[in-house]
């Protein structure tokens, strides 16, 4: 469902970011993994995208941060602005984190009511939004 290079991108053995994506349903779960800092902004926007796209509405895009050991605040505009795409196509997106540094930042920089965050994928998928 990845494109090559994105694939490859995820794959290069100096890569900090990991990533699996799953359809469950009409949702899609990407996993993310590592890091996501200026370095990898690009591979982490293109993830986004193209996973994204692939979902329709009323689908959902969820998206679990919980393998992430650092997102760059890089990170958390690249979701909202995805969030923001998404909603004008009837999609919804939202994070999943247990660590509650994630919702703080999320808050903090004004995107709470654009990224909703659960603390288990499970969870957000029976959410309505």
């Amino acid at each position: 469902m990845l494109s090559t290079q994105l694939v490859s991108e995820l794959g290069d053995a100096r890569s900090t970011l990991r990533a699996t994506a799953q359809r469950c349903d009409a949702a899609v779960i990407v996993y993310a993994g590592g890091e996501v800092d200026a370095c990898n902004e690009r591979t982490w926007r293109r993830l986004l995208s193209e996973v994204a796209i692939i979902v329709t509405a009323p689908g959902s895009l969820v998206i679990d941060v919980t393998g992430l050991d650092f997102m760059a605040c890089c990170a958390f505009a690249a979701l909202a602005d995805e969030a923001d795409r998404c909603r004008r196509r009837g999609v919804g997106l939202c994070l999943v984190s247990r660590h509650p540094g994630v919702a703080r930042i999320v808050h903090a920089c004004g995107f709470r009511d654009r990224l909703p965050v659960y603390p288990t994928a499970d969870a957000a998928l029976a959410a309505a939004f």
